[in-house]
């Protein structure tokens, strides 16, 4: 027998990073961020997502779920903004992690929520809803985008006043970024909805945007104009298919990464 026909087959490379978490912060009982140790090779362009999870339990195969990268792609840490599922397979062990765990993270992120995706244009409406800001975490940050657009517009809407995470971050906190905070305060505007609670801008962003109360609040032309408008819509997907109905009676056009257009959404998570 050759010394060949006694050696080991070789070990099959896994498709994940298995990493440490670094911080977790938990907003409300049904939300919270977390951050990871970032790999030294690991690339992507911001607004893509990964897949996140956790070894099966009892040898069972791992429990994975796509989620946004929150942080930008210049970012040392790898940030995520989740809900929490009491009995959901993956969130329901997620949301017990602490700093030293580990947690699986895929090698190959996508997604359509990219400037690459979208034409140039004057004005970027950042569109979510829950931890659909997540990938505008990410967009926001990222140079380029004040670069290609006069001006940002992060619209997050939320059931209530105390689910909007990231409210002190892109109201102050953002200003002071090395990066682009210069720009962030002179180009970016956060506008932020409640549907079930008392607020100054009330109720659901699909219908603000019909009855034209956010266009009259930021002090915009009512409507969206394929001129000057592009848009990215991330979060419920009922949200997601009323605003893009909306978008295509103004003349919006969809895009995607093989060919950019007026307004993109995540079709992985639409479904």
């Amino acid at each position: 027998m050759s010394d060949a026909s006694l050696a080991a087959p070789p070990v099959k490379a896994s498709p994940f990073h298995n990493l440490e978490v670094l911080w977790v912060r938990h907003w409300t009982d049904q939300l919270f961020s977390f951050a990871l140790k970032r790999p030294e090779d690991f690339r992507f362009r911001s607004g893509e997502f990964v897949m996140i999870g956790l070894p099966g339990e009892d040898g069972g195969k791992p429990v994975l779920r796509a989620y946004s990268i929150a942080s930008p792609f210049w970012a040392e840490e790898l940030e995520f903004f989740s809900i929490k599922v009491a009995d959901g397979p993956l969130t329901s062990r997620l949301q017990k992690i602490q700093p030293g765990d580990s947690v699986l993270m895929g090698k190959k992120p996508t997604g359509t929520l990219v400037l690459d995706a979208v034409t140039g244009g004057e004005r970027l409406w950042l569109i979510g809803t829950g931890t659909g800001l997540a990938p505008w975490l990410s967009v926001a940050r990222d140079p380029e985008t004040y670069s290609r657009f006069k001006q940002v517009i992060v619209c997050h809407t939320v059931r209530n006043v105390a689910d909007l995470a990231y409210r002190d971050f892109f109201t102050h906190e953002i200003h002071d970024d090395p990066l682009i905070g210069d720009e962030a305060k002179a180009q970016l505007t956060y506008y932020p909805t409640v549907t079930r609670e008392r607020f100054e801008t009330p109720g659901r962003i699909t219908d603000r945007i019909k009855s034209g109360d956010v266009f009259a609040d930021l002090q915009l032309p009512i409507g969206f104009s394929p001129n000057s408008d592009r848009v990215m819509l991330c979060g419920a997907m009922a949200m997601i298919k009323e605003t893009g109905e909306l978008l295509e009676t103004y003349g919006l056009k969809e895009g995607s990464n093989a060919e950019p257009g007026d307004y993109v959404l995540e079709r992985a998570f639409v479904g």
